[in-house]
């Protein structure tokens, strides 16, 4: 296994590790607003379920676009906010947007070992 294939592979290891963990968290905690951009533990998961959306994005158009590779700046175009504004994750089933991160991390991660 090379490198990549091994950090790939802890990558899936931390998201079954931290399943558990996010489902034990208490409403107050995932619902009150702690980060620097004002999100709250349950947006910032969302945005980072979106951040797996757009890498299969990346990892697709690698498969097929010519050189050079030009993809969305997502985060310096002021997109972040609007995404997890627009999607509402703060009123999203904490069970439900749990499963989407995961399932969005490991589809992500399986296409990239798929890829090689």
């Amino acid at each position: 296994m090379n490198e990549f294939e091994t950090n790939n592979t802890e990558l899936l290891r931390l998201i079954d590790e931290w399943e558990p963990k996010l489902q034990s968290l208490p409403e107050d905690v995932i619902s009150s607003r702690k980060t620097t951009q004002g999100w709250t533990i349950r947006e910032t998961l969302g945005h980072l379920a979106d951040s797996a959306s757009n890498n299969i994005h990346r990892i697709i158009h690698l498969q097929y676009q010519a050189n050079p590779l030009i993809f969305p700046d997502y985060a310096n175009m002021g997109n972040n906010d609007k995404w997890v504004a627009i999607q509402n994750y703060q009123t999203e089933d904490w069970h439900d947007l749990i499963q989407l991160w995961k399932y969005m991390n490991f589809h992500s991660l399986l296409s990239i070992l798929s890829a090689m």
